[in-house]
């Protein structure tokens, strides 16, 4: 029997040339090669007969080769092979591209396998490069459930399913059992053997879910614990510890009453400030929900305690609208708030990093620029990071290294159901804020297509009459002519705009311009100066408008729904009644359902649990910015529920045995071990 770690080139059947091919898809091991799991299945194990068969499927058919197939030499580097095979019920004509070995492999009056897409032409029946086996020796890639792997240069799936299967039969009887016994028994989980042979290998649909039921809950039960792990080791890490004062102090100085879910967000991060332990805290809500009064009152804690804070944004004009938003809030307290940027001159900089290093400053508001190497903090306390999936690990670990173990609270305006946030947030507690201020405008939401282009230019300027602005958003920089579709560019129809509306003031605003240019352009804006913004996703989180009354979403079954729940929240931050306008010639009826979904409800976290079950977490995670280890087999979208029950278990386990000491627990302790190696830089 081989072991796990056996180096796949030394498998049975590999060797050098087919172990690099497996090398570039990430599989190095006997364990990686097993744990390679299919993409998807076909179901190849229903003989359908010729005339049942239906244009464009796939079908598996046993048919007999009715012909001598025909070799044709059409030019250098083409060859095909035509033969015709029959059954019972009818015909089928079938074309191998450059596959001239076909020729002698099929036999003039021996029956076969085939199975591939069947298309009508001309009347009759046809297949092109089918894959087949003889009838008399079928099991192999017909009639059965096939698996489909992702491929590589120099690998083909049959090359990959025999691979998989020496991999599996040399090592089957001796795969370790990870998860702890009274857990499967009580999960209701199949043994790992025949998880491991079924999610390969499945005789039938019952079998696959069983044994994909058990790995996606190993895998997601594996995470959890180590995030589980990470946050108990975290509760026991000293940090400082600040002295509890009466909030209504602080409350009591606004000239609103906050909501009840700010008072609870706050008493959750007190609580933990005031512990001893270290505080890494995700506030979590929903656009204009006042995540910023939560980190205000925070601030104010440690000022009292007689503590800095330092607040960072992930671009300039955000990094200023909290600069004005703190120091109004915090004004009536007396205490010292400044502001650095990579923008500022160097005068200014010097000037607020002496302020920095002498601790003359009670909080800082800045850009990624609070973490230079320069910069130097006199009792730092508090870190606060927004829309932190905007920054990378490392980018934070700098600013709280600037500290000794200051406390971490992270705000983030993408509402995620909380099973999922868990796990996309790692060790991180978190609060959530879901209700809203009083007096928050609603923003009436319309779907409709190019036939309403007039009225919504009618509505545009009648917006701007009336004193608002308004945004435009497209999903392109620019055109794309190699793209089939057409799609609004934000430049194209920025120009479109100025020609439409020559007395109005259009801007545009896309991720390609130089950063001041940007910041400059979207000064306009928020200053009143431009009239139109036209603007890419670059414009979707915490840009602060209260004049803007309305968004225009141009092809708008390009976004996700949460992201355009992002942007409709740029409007209705102001006292004026606010629209949303989705723009679709997309007739589907998967969009309209989508977009409809926006069209009926503002609780974002409605809105992201639809996301969830329509798109997959993608629209959440971006190109895996959340630094989480790749998923094998688990959809954190679609398998919510054994997610769910993952994390129960990892929970109760941890309890009984928090740093997963006893002898039964020692092989899932490795693997924990094994995913924090793997995964260093992402659980930080």
């Amino acid at each position: 029997m081989a072991d796990l770690n056996t180096d796949v080139r030394y498998l049975k059947g590999i060797g050098e040339k087919k172990a690099l091919a497996l090398n570039k898809l990430g599989v190095f091991s006997l364990y990686d090669l097993i744990s390679f799991f299919p993409r998807k299945y076909e179901d190849r194990s229903h003989i359908c007969p010729i005339a049942m068969t239906m244009d464009g499927e796939n079908a598996c058919i046993q048919a007999l080769v009715a012909d001598t197939p025909r070799l044709n030499h059409i030019r250098r580097g083409m060859d095909i092979v035509k033969l015709r095979a029959v059954d019972d019920s009818g015909a089928v004509d079938i074309t191998f591209f450059n596959q001239s070995y076909a020729k002698d492999n099929l036999c003039r009056g021996e029956s076969y396998n085939f199975f591939g897409r069947i298309e009508f032409k001309c009347g009759r029946r046809t297949m092109v490069n089918p894959v087949y086996e003889a009838a008399d020796r079928a099991g192999q890639v017909t009639g059965r459930i096939v698996p489909v792997y992702r491929l590589s240069a120099g690998l083909n799936q049959r090359g990959l399913m025999q691979a998989v299967r020496q991999g599996l039969d040399s090592c089957l009887d001796t795969l370790p059992e990870v998860l702890p016994e009274e857990v499967r028994r009580r999960c209701r989980l199949a043994q790992v053997r025949y998880a491991y042979e079924n999610i390969h290998f499945p005789p039938d649909f019952e079998a696959l879910e069983l044994a994909r039921r058990r790995m996606i809950f190993e895998e997601l039960f594996v995470l959890s614990c180590a995030l589980g792990r990470m946050r108990g080791e975290r509760s026991r890490d000293e940090g400082i510890r600040l002295k509890a004062r009466d909030m209504e102090d602080f409350w009591s100085s606004l000239p609103f009453s906050p909501t009840g879910a700010q008072r609870r967000a706050v008493s959750e991060a007190v609580n933990d400030m005031c512990s001893g332990a270290v505080m890494s805290r995700l506030i979590q809500g929903d656009v204009g929900s006042g995540k910023t009064l939560v980190a205000a009152a925070l601030l104010w804690l440690c000022a009292e305690n007689g503590y800095m804070s330092a607040f960072m944004a992930p671009t300039e004009i955000l990094a200023q609208q909290h600069y004005d938003t703190l120091s109004s809030m915090l004004a009536h307290f007396g205490l010292r708030v400044g502001k650095l940027t990579g923008s500022m001159s160097t005068k200014d900089k010097r000037l607020i990093k002496d302020k920095l290093r002498l601790g003359e400053l009670d909080v800082i508001v800045g850009t990624h620029a609070l973490f230079s190497q320069d910069v130097e903090y006199k009792k730092l306390a508090l870190v606060v990071t927004d829309e932190q999936h905007r920054f990378g690990v490392n980018q934070r670990s700098a600013l709280i290294g600037k500290g000794a173990r200051p406390h971490v609270l992270v705000m983030s305006a993408t509402p995620i159901p909380r099973t999922l946030a868990l796990i996309i947030y790692g060790d991180l507690d978190i609060s959530i804020i879901d209700e809203l201020p009083p007096g928050r405008q609603k923003v009436d939401t319309f779907a409709v297509d190019e036939s309403y282009r007039a009225r919504l230019n009618g509505f545009i300027r009648k917006q701007v009459l009336e004193g608002r602005q308004v945004f435009v958003v497209c999903p392109m920089v620019e055109e794309n002519e190699e793209l089939n579709i057409k799609l609004k560019s934000a430049q194209e129809h920025a120009a479109q705009l100025s020609n439409l509306f020559p007395d109005l003031k259009v801007a545009c605003v896309h991720g390609k311009m130089k950063a001041k240019d940007k910041d400059a352009a979207m000064s306009d804006f928020v200053s009143g100066d431009t009239d139109i913004l036209v603007a890419t996703t670059v414009i979707e989180v915490g840009v602060d408008v209260p004049n803007a009354s309305l968004m225009v979403v141009e092809n708008a079954e390009r976004f996700g729904l949460s992201q355009l729940h992002q942007l409709r929240g740029r409007v209705g931050r102001g006292r004026h009644k606010s629209y949303c306008i989705l723009v679709s010639d997309n007739d589907s009826p998967e969009v309209k359902a989508r977009l409809g979904i926006l069209c009926k409800t503002g609780d974002g976290f409605k809105i992201s649990e639809e996301d969830l079950r329509l798109r997959g977490p993608g629209d959440f995670f971006g190109s895996r910015q959340h630094g989480l280890p790749e998923m094998h087999v688990a959809d954190l979208g679609a398998n919510v529920n054994v997610l769910q029950l993952a994390q129960d278990e990892s929970r109760r386990l941890l309890e009984a045995d928090p740093q997963l000491e006893r002898p039964e627990h020692r092989l899932l302790r490795e693997r924990v071990d094994k995913l924090y190696e793997a995964n260093s830089k992402g659980f930080n």
